[in-house]
């Protein structure tokens, strides 16, 4: 295949929708694909899963120019999602101190009284826009408690946050980055003034811990502080807003699943895990190589962004199987799947997202024995590359 051909477009029609059958055409022809816009992209399960778990950088800087930039924006690149060894194992360290299972497992009772008070209101109305009403603020309000952040603008930061995470995304437009920029120092601004206020006011809150953290004498930067404290932020309910309204999306399109799920309980932590590989809440992860990196018999240059395409690799026939573009919630090896990425990277937030999904999802059907998609409205798609998910999902109860 030649690197001339534009073998995998996200710009063409009906992407956003359903981007699986690109994923295929890609996965089948030529797995390890150059692009002619300047990057490689790779789609198998075994090479995403080797990608995932290599020394590869994921530091920006080390990129080299091309068509597509990726989002940097100087002095905010000090997160973990953006740091390499030694930097990313004393960051992931101090942060995983204080974002412990035990610390995910205690906020199942809070998540359970937030999800009732959202179906009540549900209830009440008859019909929804699913990501308004629950996907949204679930995931919203949990990491605004968990990190003890003072009350703000939700309305206001949800737009910054949905500016910001196009980071994740690659930008060809210039005008798209400048408004990333600005978004960032804005919110830079927001979190600055809660760390603040919360030095003032400390707590028994991730937020305190955070600017209590200390390992052997170190303790995180107040750039860094704020790096991290947006990162969990932002990150912490992003990503679910798509695997809840994501996931019930495609349960109303697998009835047979749903109707499964509805009356078997005991099967929610492995459907979780099958919505996860099935609906891949993160599409993409990137790397960079740092020398010279060979794949199968091909040799991708020093300083060339590589994406690991989570989401075809979960829809992989060679390692699922035939049954790999089928939605089973009793599939076992459901939680192979590569959905919070791998290796030193693999998502910090892996336990809260799936507990959010368990309570929420189950919730919801066990409450409305007749939800369904809301006939007088379509799903509409949030249109994004990598975080992709409804951006409203109209149901009826």
């Amino acid at each position: 295949m030649s690197s001339s051909e534009l073998l995998f477009n996200p710009f063409e029609p009906g992407f956003a929708a359903d981007p699986y059958p690109a994923y295929r055409k890609l996965r089948q022809a030529e797995p390890v694909h150059q692009s002619p816009i300047g990057i490689w992209l790779i789609s198998s399960y075994a090479d995403v899963s080797a990608l995932l778990r290599s020394q590869l950088s994921v530091d920006p800087h080390n990129v080299m120019d091309g068509p597509f930039k990726v989002p940097l924006i100087e002095g905010h690149a000090l997160s973990m999602l953006d740091r390499d060894p030694p930097d990313h194992t004393r960051l992931r360290s101090l942060v995983t101190k204080v974002f412990t299972r035990r610390s995910i497992a205690a906020l199942e009772p809070l998540i359970t009284d937030l999800v009732n008070d959202a179906l009540d209101r549900i209830a009440r109305d008859g019909q929804a826009d699913l990501v308004d009403a629950l996907a949204f603020p679930l995931p919203f309000e949990v990491i605004s408690r968990m990190l003890g952040m003072p009350t703000t603008d939700t309305a206001h930061v949800r737009e910054l946050s949905g500016t910001i995470v196009r980071t994740l995304d690659m930008i060809a437009d210039e005008e798209e980055f400048k408004k990333i920029e600005r978004a960032v120092v804005e919110l830079d601004a927001i979190v600055a003034d809660a760390i603040a206020w919360k030095r003032a006011h400390p707590a028994a809150d991730l937020l305190t811990a955070l600017i209590e953290a200390e390992d052997q004498g170190d303790k995180l930067t107040d750039e860094e502080l704020i790096a991290q404290v947006e990162l969990l932020f932002v990150t912490g309910h992003e990503t679910t807003v798509n695997l809840i309204s994501g996931g019930v999306e495609v349960l109303l399109r697998h009835p047979s699943q749903l109707t499964l799920l509805r009356s078997t309980p005991d099967v929610a932590p492995n459907a979780v895990e099958e919505l996860l590989r099935y609906v891949s809440p993160v599409q993409q992860s990137r790397r960079i190589t740092i020398e010279p990196w060979v794949v199968h018999d091909r040799v991708i240059p020093a300083g060339t962004l590589v994406i690991a395409m989570l989401a075809a690799a979960n829809h992989d026939e060679s390692f699922w199987g035939p049954t790999a573009e089928k939605l089973d919630i009793t599939r076992p090896t459901a939680p192979k799947h590569l959905a919070f990425g791998g290796g030193p990277h693999h998502c910090l937030g892996a336990a809260l997202a799936r507990l959010e999904a368990r309570v929420a999802v189950t919730g919801l059907l066990r409450r409305f024995p007749g939800l369904a998609f809301d006939p007088g409205q379509a799903v509409e798609w949030n249109g994004r590359f990598n975080l992709r998910g409804p951006a409203r999902l109209p149901i009826v109860v």
